[in-house]
């Protein structure tokens, strides 16, 4: 079988109804509309409704992405959906995904890798495609945070996180000189306590003592994920880049996980790229974890910033700490 490259062929998003401000933020926790859009750049973000799952947001969003491919949902071989938290904790929400978009002979099956989940799962699906093992898959991130991670004994993680979902259909490219040109992937478990939910697994089962303490939401180092953050994710993208043998100056857009706006701007600084080189969600969508990196990617190619021949990168890093990088040709 000659060799193959695979490639995103759709991709769609979908936001909950209900915005939330920081003036609602303010109104509830010890912060202010100031406060949050000087830190995190973040004027606004998406709070699911009581009856939405996260299942829900991810079917949205993969529908929207199935009709952009021109793909039916029974086409698919394999389902992966990258989250955090999802409808239940076991089994995995891509089987509520898979039952609710039809897609009935696709394997399906979570990623856990934190905000850099849909990172790792695109890479699932690149390798799925290239092996030829399948033919269409869908990849998904989707989180609602609100209801699982904010803590609202806390001045931050209200205003940081946020719900939403993204997804992409990857298959075979219909040309050698488009689609995934490299990627690089790496974790280092030394900074697993930079961003943890200690609360429900083996180490600290749920009990009284452990939701008093609030173990059951996010518990994180702001200056350890920005040097983290800011060492690492140029580093990788660099590397993606040699390894397709490109430089950043053959960046066409730079699209990132949306943590924090002074974050991405400290990560553009280092590479030297142009707000015009970039595009952003953060403003309006707050983080939504692994949702962000697929949402801020369909809204690019939505207002058409991602054209037939740009040179992509897809970055992310998250808990763990693992971070990654794909170059794509569009």
């Amino acid at each position: 079988m000659a060799e193959r490259r695979a490639h995103i062929l759709g991709t769609g998003r979908h936001l909950p109804a209900r915005v939330v401000t920081n003036a609602d933020i303010a109104a509830r926790v010890a912060t202010t509309d100031e406060w949050i859009k000087k830190h995190l750049g973040i004027v606004e973000r998406r709070f699911a409704a009581d009856d939405e799952q996260t299942s829900d947001l991810a079917a949205q969003a993969a529908r929207r992405a199935l009709a952009a491919a021109r793909t039916e949902a029974g086409e698919l071989q394999a389902v992966i959906v990258a989250l955090g938290n999802g409808d239940v904790s076991s089994p995995a929400t891509a089987c509520y995904v898979q039952e609710k978009i039809g897609a009935s002979g696709a394997v399906a099956f979570d990623v856990r890798a934190a905000c850099a989940g849909f990172t790792v799962a695109l890479d699932l699906a690149k390798d799925m495609i290239e092996s030829g093992a399948k033919e269409r898959v869908l990849v998904i991130g989707a989180d609602i945070a609100s209801r699982t991670k904010v803590d609202w004994r806390d001045r931050t993680t209200p205003a940081i996180f946020a719900d939403g979902a993204g997804a992409a259909v990857v298959g075979p490219s219909p040309s050698r000189e488009r689609g995934f040109l490299s990627a690089r992937l790496c974790s280092d478990g030394r900074g697993k306590d930079v961003v943890v939910m200690r609360g429900g697994g083996s180490l600290s089962p749920f009990s009284a003592e452990t939701l008093a303490r609030g173990e059951q939401f996010v518990q994180m180092d702001g200056k350890g994920v920005w040097e983290w953050a800011t060492r690492e994710l140029p580093a990788v993208i660099r590397a993606a880049l040699g390894a397709a043998g490109l430089t950043v100056a053959d960046v066409d857009l730079l699209l990132t996980h949306q943590a924090s706006l002074r974050l991405l701007q400290a990560v553009m600084a280092e590479l030297g790229l142009g707000e015009d080189k970039v595009h952003t969600t953060i403003e309006r969508y707050g983080n939504t974890l692994s949702a962000s990196l697929p949402i801020t990617l369909d809204e690019a190619v939505e207002r058409g910033k991602v054209r037939p021949g740009s040179v992509v990168v897809l970055a992310a890093i998250g808990a763990g700490m693992t971070w990654g990088a794909h170059v794509l040709r569009w």
